[in-house]
């Protein structure tokens, strides 16, 4: 069997104008690299900074670009062409192809194949930071996620203007593992995926509540490395602002109790559990009807237990693969393993939050992952490299106790 993950399916890359434009040419190589077979349409915009000759040579194929070239419409080619894909990435998708896509144009090659398609459209926005806050193009894009789009990206950074903000392309390596994680069998294809992420808010009163300072940026990363490994993934989550990765279902919650009950209404159709959020352990008793006033100079609150998550995950009888977290300030290790033994769990992934740098709020993070009879330590990185090493964990282990339980 081949090693390239995307071996016989066909991409077509749809390059729009804007100076990001180069990095699709990287993006077909690696494309090429893991088997895919690559077909490039560009727009007129496009043409302005790269030339055509350079994504024929990178990917073997002819480039289109002209919706009415004779040597390819005598026998309806665009048609021919949209059948053909099994992916439609746009990458880099400017501002104006966006708007196109959003309104239902067909002025272009492009956008034309993109309503003939049936398959999966993935946009990867490279603009301006303006423009990419600009009212316009948010309530663009919203439409097209709306209609199923997938939307990968932006990243943030500095930008060819001199700018710094959102806008910037993905980088090409990170578009492949997102295009492999749509096309490819990963290690987890045909699993099904539960997680929890961010914080939970316990209100004291319509204004205030008991918190902490989860941002969810971990969890989320796990979903998408999950999704990535051909897992579908429903993501359970606590308040936060980031986008939902592409491909998952996102659940929002706000208290603990609310993600508990979440999290049981859907766990008996799941195979993997991992409890990424930062779930409040107590509660006030007694959330008050109206805003507290600032009048006595001591307040009291009154704290109850929330139901545990985790635990309830774990004790039911034909319970998923259960995967936990645990952010501790002193003896990890020892703290997480005490842990995973009592909450009776598969996994944990523990990490020393108060570190400079890393845990909560920050975008690296150092992970020490235990299991009955082992142990891996991932060193400090970004989140989303980090999730996917985890991931990669989380899918080798699941198999090691499917393989266990096997009776044969």
């Amino acid at each position: 069997m081949s090693s390239e993950r995307l071996a016989g399916r066909h991409l077509l890359l749809g390059v729009s104008g804007g100076i990001a434009a180069y990095k699709a040419a990287e993006l077909t190589r690696l494309l090429r690299g893991e088997g895919a077979e690559v077909r490039v349409v560009m727009t007129a915009g496009a043409r302005e900074f790269v030339t055509p000759l350079t994504f024929q040579a990178l990917s073997g194929n002819p480039v289109r670009g002209d919706l009415f070239d004779p040597a390819h419409e005598a026998a309806m080619g665009h048609i021919e062409l949209a059948r053909w894909a099994d992916l439609i990435l746009a990458a880099p998708a400017s501002a104006n192809l966006i708007a196109r896509l959003s309104h239902g144009l067909a002025d272009d090659l492009l956008t034309t194949l993109c309503l003939a398609a049936d398959a999966p459209l993935a946009v990867a926005p490279a603009m301006n930071q303006a423009m990419w806050r600009h009212p316009a193009t948010r309530d663009n894009v919203a439409r097209l996620v709306a209609r199923g789009v997938l939307l990968w990206g932006p990243a943030e950074g500095a930008q060819a203007c001199g700018d710094i903000g959102p806008g910037r392309l993905l980088e090409p390596a990170e578009l492949l593992e997102m295009t492999v994680g749509m096309l490819a069998a990963g290690p987890l294809a045909g699993v099904r995926a539960l997680v929890t992420a961010g914080p939970t808010r316990e209100p004291i009163d319509p204004v205030r509540y008991v918190g902490n300072r989860s941002s969810g940026k971990m969890g989320y990363a796990l979903a998408q490395a999950l999704r990535e490994q051909g897992a579908s993934v429903t993501l359970v989550s606590g308040p936060t602002v980031l986008p939902a990765p592409p491909g998952i279902d996102r659940v929002g919650t706000e208290t603990a109790a609310q993600m508990y009950e979440a999290v049981l209404a859907r766990v008996a159709d799941c195979d993997l559990f991992v409890g990424c959020a930062a779930v409040a352990d107590y509660r006030p008793v007694a959330p008050a009807p109206g805003k507290i006033k600032k009048t006595a100079e001591r307040l009291a609150l009154e704290l109850v237990r929330n139901p545990d998550i985790l635990a309830a995950v774990a004790a039911l009888p034909s319970r998923p693969f259960t995967v936990g977290f645990a952010a501790e300030t002193e003896r990890v290790v020892e703290q997480a393993e005490a842990k995973r033994r009592a909450k009776g769990i598969d996994m944990i992934a523990a990490n020393l939050v108060g570190a400079a740098g890393s845990g909560f709020e920050h975008d690296e993070n150092a992970l020490t992952v235990l299991w009955d009879g082992g142990s891996a330590v991932l060193a400090r990185a970004p989140k989303l490299p980090l999730a996917r090493q985890l991931a990669t964990l989380i899918a080798e282990r699941f198999h090691a106790r499917a393989a266990a339980q096997d009776p044969r």
